[in-house]
C-alpha cells in the first residue's frame, strides 16, 4: 500500500492509500483523521473521468516531449514572459516553477481568484490567519454555517457538527440549510450588514463578553459607536432579514460555545475583507476567540510557520485582471484561465493576442485549446509532493504510486527549461521535499502537523507572537450599493432596479470549479418570476451575455439568479475587478438582466 493525499482545492485534504497492485484504486487513509474513512466523488472523477492531455504539441502538431520543451525554452528566452498558475493541485511542489521565473526573468501573478479578500480581513483583525482545528468544532454547542455549503465543499466536516444546533446564513436554501435549526436566507452581499447588526444588538442588550473584551479587544466601545452609524430598519429591509430572525439567532448564540464556519461566498466582492472583519468582530463581541469549542473557521493560511523555499521577489501582475497580451509568452500551469477567470471574453481576447501560449497541465480545456505549445503534466499519483491544508493541521507526504511515461512533473519541467537556457540548476527534488517535511512536527498520534498549530488558537492574544490586541473594523465604504441610504443621516432607501438580479455562483456536488466535464447549462430562478422549467433565457451583464435553460426552484431568492460552477461560459458575465484588499477576483459584484429567449 502506498500513502498519498488528495491534491484538490478543498478544505478536507484527504489522506489517500493506493493499492500497490492497482494504484488508481484509492481508499481513505488515516494520516489525516478528518478523512473519516471515506473519499468523495470529486477525487474519483479527477482520476477516472476527466480527459487527460497525453501528447506534447507544438503549433497543432504532435511532437516529442524533448521538442516541446525546446519550444518552451525558445519562447521565453530573452523575452518578456509570464507564469500564471492555477489551483488544480495544491501540493507544495507546484510552486517550484517560481524558481524558473526567478532565473529566467519571468513575471508572476499576485492575489487569488477565490479567498484573498477574506484572508486580508482576517489578518487586519487578528494579525495572522490561524487554523481553527476541526477538533474544536467538535467541542462546540452551536455551529453557524455562514456562506459555506459544507455538504459539497467540506463534506468530511459533517461528523464534527453532529448533534449541534445549526444556523445557516446563505442566499440559497442548500441541503444543510434545509436541515438547520435556523436558516437566514440573506440577500447576496448582505453578510457585512447582518454581522454588524448582530454585534450592535448584543451590545445593546449587554450581552457582550466584557471581561474578554477588556483584556483582548479594549476598543469595543468605539466599535459599538461604529455599529450605531447603520440604520436598523433600513438594513433589515435591505438584507431581507426580520427582527424575529435576529432575535431567534441571538437566543441561540448567547452564552454558548459557538463556531462560525465561514465560506468564500461571503467575500467574493470588492468589500470582501469587510465582510470577514465584521464576522470576526461579531465573534469577538461574544468573546469566542481563544476558548475551547469556539472560534471562526475560514480558509486558514496553510503555510503559516513554514519557510517557503520557492518564495521569490519578482515583478507581478494582478491575477484577477492579468494582462496576458503584454507578454510575448505566457505559461499557464495547472489552470484554466479562459474559463475560470472573470470576464472570460476579455481573457480569451488577451490570450489570442499573446504570441506564445504554453499550456502545462493535465486536462483538455478551454485554455489548452488556445495554446501554441502543450506540455502534459504528471498526475499526483505519478510524482512526489507534500500536502498542506487550509482546513486542518495535518501535513502529508504524497508518495509516487505510478511510474508513467506520460508527461513531466513541475520539478522536472523547471530543471529541463533551466538546462536549455544554460541557467543555474536548482536543488534536488529530494532536497525540497525534505525541506518542507522537516519543518513539520509530530503529534501524539505520530501524525505530522504544522509547527504553527495551536490547539486553541488566539488563547494568549493576537498577531504572530500572541501579544497584540484584536482590531475592530472602524470604516466602511461600498459604492456598489446605495450605502448612504443605510447609514445616518436618514435617506430614502434606493429601490432595486426592475429586472436586475444578483448573480450567485457556487460549487456543484458533481465537480470542483472548472476541473471536470461541463454541467448542463441551467440557471435556477424563483417561481415567482414567472418562468417555467425548460424556458430559454439570456442573462445579460455589462460584460457579456449567456444563453441558458431555466430550472425553477423555490430554494432561490426572487432577487437572484443561481448558476453552478461548471456551467461553461458563466464567467462571460462576471467583472474584471479586483477587491479593495487582498487582490482577489470579485465574481459577486454583478447584477444581470433576464431576457426570455424565444
Amino acid at each position: 500500500m502506498i500513502e498519498t493525499a488528495c491534491p484538490l482545492d478543498c478544505f478536507d485534504a484527504c489522506s489517500v492509500i493506493c493499492d500497490s497492485n492497482n494504484p488508481t484504486k484509492l481508499i481513505a487513509g488515516s494520516r489525516a483523521p478528518t478523512t473519516n474513512g471515506a473519499l468523495c466523488a470529486h477525487l474519483y472523477k479527477h482520476i477516472h473521468k476527466a480527459k487527460r492531455v497525453e501528447k506534447p504539441m507544438v503549433d497543432g502538431k504532435e511532437v516529442s516531449l524533448e521538442e516541446a520543451l525546446d519550444a518552451v525554452a525558445e519562447s521565453i528566452k530573452d523575452k518578456p514572459w509570464l507564469l500564471w498558475r492555477g489551483s488544480g493541485n495544491l501540493g507544495v511542489m507546484q510552486k517550484v516553477t517560481n524558481l524558473l521565473a526567478k532565473e529566467a526573468n519571468g513575471v508572476l501573478t499576485r492575489g487569488t481568484l477565490c479567498d484573498g479578500a477574506g484572508n486580508a480581513g482576517i489578518v487586519a483583525s487578528r494579525g495572522v490567519n490561524r487554523l481553527l482545528p476541526p477538533q474544536q468544532i467538535a467541542k462546540s454547542e452551536v455551529v453557524v454555517v455562514w456562506g459555506r455549503n459544507i455538504t459539497v465543499t467540506n463534506s468530511h466536516i459533517m461528523p464534527y457538527i453532529k448533534d449541534k444546533k445549526v444556523i445557516v446564513i446563505d442566499p440559497i436554501k442548500t441541503k444543510i440549510a434545509k436541515e438547520a435549526d435556523i436558516h437566514i436566507q440573506i440577500r447576496p452581499r448582505g453578510d457585512f450588514y447582518l454581522a454588524i447588526l448582530l454585534s450592535r444588538f448584543i451590545m445593546m442588550e449587554d450581552g457582550e463578553d466584557r471581561e474578554w473584551l477588556e483584556k483582548f479587544a479594549p476598543e469595543f466601545d468605539e466599535f459599538y459607536d461604529f455599529t450605531r452609524t447603520f440604520r436598523i430598519k433600513a438594513i433589515l429591509e435591505h438584507i431581507g432579514v426580520s427582527l424575529n430572525d435576529i432575535g431567534d439567532m441571538l437566543l441561540m448564540l448567547k452564552e454558548k460555545r459557538v463556531v462560525f464556519l465561514v465560506g468564500a461566498g461571503v467575500q467574493k466582492y470588492e468589500i470582501g475583507d469587510s465582510a470577514l472583519r465584521a464576522i470576526d468582530a461579531l465573534a469577538a463581541t461574544l468573546g469566542l476567540f481563544g476558548k475551547e469549542g469556539c472560534g471562526v473557521s475560514y480558509l486558514a493560511n496553510s503555510q503559516l510557520g513554514f519557510d517557503n523555499p520557492f518564495s521569490v521577489d519578482l515583478k507581478t501582475e494582478l491575477k484577477a485582471t492579468t494582462p496576458f497580451s503584454k507578454y510575448s509568452a505566457v505559461i499557464v500551469q495547472g489552470g484554466n484561465p479562459a474559463e475560470s477567470m472573470p470576464c472570460s471574453s476579455r481573457v480569451i481576447e488577451e490570450l489570442n493576442n499573446t504570441q506564445r501560449v504554453i499550456y502545462f497541465g493535465l486536462y483538455e480545456n478551454e485554455t489548452s485549446r488556445l495554446a501554441d505549445i502543450i506540455i502534459p503534466a504528471k498526475t499526483f499519483l505519478e510524482k512526489e509532493d507534500v500536502r498542506l491544508s487550509y482546513g486542518h493541521q495535518y501535513v502529508q507526504k504524497m508518495n509516487r504510486a505510478i511510474d508513467s511515461t506520460i508527461g513531466i512533473s513541475e520539478y522536472d519541467f523547471t530543471q529541463e527549461i533551466l538546462k536549455r537556457l544554460n541557467l543555474n540548476a536548482i536543488e534536488s527534488e529530494e532536497y525540497y521535499i525534505d525541506y518542507w517535511l522537516s519543518q513539520a512536527i509530530k503529534d501524539s498520534c505520530d501524525c505530522l502537523i504544522s509547527s504553527s498549530f495551536e490547539e486553541i488558537p488566539y488563547k494568549d492574544g493576537f498577531g504572530e507572537d500572541g501579544d497584540e490586541e484584536f482590531e475592530f473594523i472602524d470604516d466602511f465604504y461600498d459604492d456598489f450599493e446605495d450605502i448612504k441610504a443605510l447609514r445616518r443621516p436618514r435617506k430614502r432607501l434606493k429601490e432595486r432596479v426592475d429586472e436586475e438580479y444578483y448573480l450567485i455562483t457556487s460549487k456543484s456536488s458533481k465537480m470542483l470549479n472548472s476541473q471536470f466535464a461541463s454541467l448542463e447549462s441551467l440557471c435556477y430562478l424563483n417561481p415567482s418570476l414567472g418562468f417555467k422549467d425548460g424556458d430559454k433565457v439570456i442573462l445579460k451583464s455589462i460584460w457579456g451575455e449567456l444563453s441558458l435553460k431555466v430550472k425553477v426552484s423555490s430554494d432561490i431568492r426572487d432577487d437572484s439568479v443561481f448558476v453552478k460552477y461548471g456551467v461553461k461560459g458563466a464567467n462571460i458575465l462576471t467583472p474584471p475587478v479586483s477587491s479593495l484588499e487582498g487582490d482577489m477576483a470579485c465574481y459577486g459584484d454583478i447584477k444581470v438582466k433576464i431576457v426570455k429567449n424565444v
